[in-house]
C-alpha cells in the first residue's frame, strides 16, 4: 500500500484542506486519541477543524511508517504553538497512529497514541510542575 499521498496530505494539513479528508478516508470511519472516540468523516473533520481553533501553526510531520497487510502505523510529531501561551516556543508532542484499510483502500480505523502526561500535561504552567514533581517522585 502506498502511504505516501496521506502522508503528504497530513504534511500539508490547512483548515481548509480538512475537506479532503474523504479522499483518504472511508465515510464510517472510526477515530479515537486520548481525548476523542468518534465514527464518520464529519465527526473526524470536526476533530482537525476544531486543532485549528486551538493552537497556532499546527503541523503533522511522519517521521517513520511501518506498512503490513493489516494496516499501517505512523510515527509523528505534531508541532504547535499554544494559543494561551502567546506567541511562545514551538511545542512538539509525539505519537502513533495505528490505522487500518477498507477494501477500496481508504483508512476505516484510525487509533492515535500519545501520551497525555509527557507530551502535554509536563509543558502546561502549574499543571507541569506538579507533574514534574509527582514523576521525580515515583521514578526509581
Amino acid at each position: 500500500m502506498n502511504l505516501d499521498p496521506l502522508i503528504r496530505f497530513y504534511h500539508e494539513l490547512t483548515p481548509e484542506s480538512v475537506a479532503r479528508f474523504p479522499e483518504f478516508y472511508s465515510a464510517d470511519a472510526w477515530f479515537k486519541d486520548p481525548f476523542n472516540e468518534v465514527r464518520g468523516l464529519p465527526a473526524i473533520q470536526r476533530i482537525f477543524s476544531h486543532m485549528f481553533t486551538q493552537v497556532d501553526e499546527p503541523r503533522f510531520v511522519v517521521t517513520e511508517k511501518v506498512v503490513d497487510a493489516g494496516g499501517a502505523m505512523l510515527i509523528w510529531e505534531f508541532c504547535f504553538r499554544v494559543r494561551l501561551w502567546g506567541k511562545g516556543a514551538t511545542q512538539v508532542m509525539r505519537g502513533v497512529s495505528h490505522l487500518k484499510f477498507d477494501g477500496d483502500g481508504k483508512v476505516n480505523y484510525h487509533r492515535d497514541y500519545w501520551d497525555t502526561g509527557e507530551e502535554l500535561y509536563m509543558k502546561l504552567p502549574g499543571l507541569g510542575t506538579l507533574m514534574r514533581g509527582l514523576r521525580r517522585v515515583l521514578a526509581a
